[in-house]
C-alpha cells in the first residue's frame, strides 16, 4: 500500500491501540502509523485466515514501533490492560461475516456487540480522553430495497425513483437484517451513546466494500479479493442472485486516510456517524467486477449462478458528503486502479493453482 503523506506526528510514549490490527484494514491502518512515527498496540485473536501472515508483514517492517498482544474481545482482562496505556482507539475488531453469524448467533453477538461494550467500559473507566474509532457497517441499513424497489439496467440495477442520487444517507432508518447486522448495528449505537451520555470522543465510520492488498477475501467478506483469488485459481465464482447488485467500493489506500483524518481531528467528528465508502463515482455491479476481472487476468473466469443470501442488499450506495464537509476527505482510488493493484497483490503473495479434485479430501 502507499504510506499516507502527512506531517510527521509528535513523539509520544503511549501507542495507538489498534483492535482487530492483523486484519485486512487493521494492519494498513497499523502499517501507516508505525511509518509515520507512531507506536502501535495491536490487539488480535488470529482467528482469521491470513491474519499471522499479516502479523509476520507487520513484525518485518515495524520491528521496534509494534507491540503485539493475543486476546479476543471478550476477553476483559486484556482489553482493559491494552486500554488503560493508549492515545487512541481504533476499533476493527469483529466477527464479519453474515453467514457465520447465522450459524451462531450468539458468539456473533457475544463478538460484536459484547465486545465493544467491553472496550467501551474500559475507555470509560481508564482512558476517558482517549478517542475512540469505530468500524461498522453499510449492513445497519438492512437490506433497504425489495424486489419491486430496484431495476434492471444492463449489467447493474438501480433504484427506482430519484431519491438516491447521492446514496444512502446517515438519516437513513436503521433496519437490522441478519444477526450480523443486528451485532453490529447494536455497537454501532452504543459507540455512539457513550459520547451522547458519557462525553467520550467517539465516532462511527460505516464501511462499504473496502478492497486492496493484503485482502484474504472468502465467500462471506470481501467479496472483490474472493473474485479475484477464484480467477487466479481459475476456479468457478458463484453469485448469489442475478449478478447486478451494485455496491461502492473504496480502495484500502483511501479508507486508511479517512481513518487517520478522524483520529487527527477528532474533536471536529466526536460523536457523530458517518458513512465510508466509495460513494457514487466508485460503484461497480458483480457482474461488471467479473468483467473487469477477465480483461485483468485476459480470460473470463467460470461463473454460477445460486440463489439470493438473507440479508444481501440488491443495491448499496454510500452518500459520503458528510464526511467530506467534516474532513475535506474523498476517495482517490478508481475501481479500474484498485483492481489491478488488488489483482497483482494476489497473484505475486497469495494465488496458488487449486489441487487437482482427486486430492482433495473431507
Amino acid at each position: 500500500m502507499k504510506v499516507v503523506s502527512r506531517a510527521p506526528v509528535r513523539p509520544t510514549t503511549r501507542p495507538v491501540l489498534v483492535t482487530g490490527g492483523c486484519g485486512f484494514i487493521g494492519c494498513n491502518l497499523v502499517h501507516a502509523l508505525a511509518a509515520r512515527g507512531e507506536r502501535v498496540l495491536v490487539l488480535d485473536s488470529l482467528a482469521r485466515p491470513g491474519a499471522e501472515r499479516n502479523a509476520r508483514w507487520l513484525k518485518a517492517l515495524h520491528p521496534a514501533a509494534i507491540e503485539f498482544r493475543r486476546a479476543d474481545m471478550r476477553d476483559e482482562r486484556a482489553v482493559r490492560a491494552a486500554v488503560a496505556s493508549a492515545r487512541a482507539v481504533l476499533h476493527l475488531a469483529a466477527q464479519v461475516a453474515v453467514t457465520t453469524s447465522l450459524e451462531d448467533p450468539a458468539q456473533d453477538f457475544a463478538i460484536n456487540a459484547g465486545g465493544a461494550v467491553v472496550l467501551l467500559e474500559a475507555v470509560r473507566r481508564l482512558n476517558p480522553q482517549s478517542p475512540v474509532l469505530f468500524a461498522s457497517t453499510n449492513k445497519v441499513y438492512g437490506r433497504l430495497f425489495g424486489a419491486g424497489d430496484v431495476k434492471a439496467a444492463g449489467k447493474r440495477c438501480a433504484p427506482v425513483g430519484a431519491g438516491y442520487a447521492h446514496g444512502v444517507s446517515e438519516d437513513t432508518p436503521l433496519d437490522f437484517h441478519s444477526p450480523y447486522g443486528c451485532s453490529k448495528g447494536a455497537a454501532d449505537q452504543y459507540v455512539r451513546d457513550y459520547a451522547r451520555v458519557f462525553g467520550l470522543r467517539t465516532a462511527v465510520l460505516r464501511m462499504s466494500c473496502v478492497y486492496g492488498p493484503r485482502q484474504f477475501g472468502n465467500e462471506d467478506q470481501g467479496w472483490l479479493a474472493h473474485f479475484a483469488l477464484k480467477t487466479l485459481r481459475g476456479e468457478p465464482i458463484t453469485i448469489y442472485g442475478p449478478g447486478r447488485q451494485v455496491r461502492d467500493v473504496l480502495f484500502v489506500d483511501d479508507a486508511v486516510a479517512a481513518w487517520l483524518a478522524a483520529l487527527e481531528r477528532i474533536d471536529a467528528v466526536a460523536g457523530r456517524v458517518f458513512n465510508l465508502g466509495g460513494g457514487p463515482a466508485n460503484t461497480v455491479s458483480l457482474l461488471e467486477a467479473i468483467d473487469m476481472l477477465a480483461a485483468i487476468h485476459g480470460a473470463a473466469p467460470v461463473v454460477r449462478l445460486a440463489p439470493a443470501r438473507p440479508g444481501d442488499q440488491p443495491w448499496y450506495v454510500s452518500d459520503t458528503r458528510a464526511f467530506a464537509a467534516a474532513l475535506g476527505w474523498r476517495p482517490r482510488t478508481a475501481p479500474g486502479e484498485g483492481m489491478r493493484a488488488l489483482y497483482g497483490w494476489l497473484a505475486a503473495a497469495v494465488a496458488r493453482p487449486a489441487p487437482p479434485a482427486q486430492e482433495v479430501h473431507a
